[in-house]
């Protein structure tokens, strides 16, 4: 009887909660190669992997519009990219650690741009 009841609870798992609700690869090879994952948050890159971490170029949208297109580095932004905020602000550029690194050109919603350096995030000067 236990075996059934276990049985029955597995088979139900697998049919109302598939892995990929949870999170995880959904398409090609997520540790060394190309591939796609989908997380749980929704959010879904599309791109190189090494060791199991976005590296290299690659897609990243998040479940609020955002999208970021460029090169990753051991899971964080790093390097070359454009990032896109749903509220319209996009920025191109340097990245440094996931955060604005470098020469970039930030354009706001309305079309006002600054252009120059920009240090952790913050724009410090032409």
């Amino acid at each position: 009887m236990k075996t059934i009841l276990a049985t029955s609870i597995l088979i139900m798992s697998i049919c109302f909660f598939p892995m990929n609700t949870f999170g995880g690869c959904v398409q090609g090879d997520c540790i060394n190669g190309q591939g796609t994952f989908v997380s749980s948050d929704g959010e879904k890159y599309v791109g190189q992997f090494k060791d199991g971490r976005r590296h290299g170029q690659g897609t990243l949208s998040s479940a609020d519009g955002a999208k970021y297109v460029g090169q990753f580095r051991d899971n964080m932004l790093e390097g070359q990219g454009t990032l896109v905020r749903p509220n319209g602000i996009k920025y191109v550029g340097q990245f440094k650690h996931s955060k604005i690194h470098g020469q970039g050109t930030l354009t706001s919603a309305d079309g006002k741009k600054l252009v120059g350096e920009f240090k952790n995030g913050e724009f410090v000067g032409k």
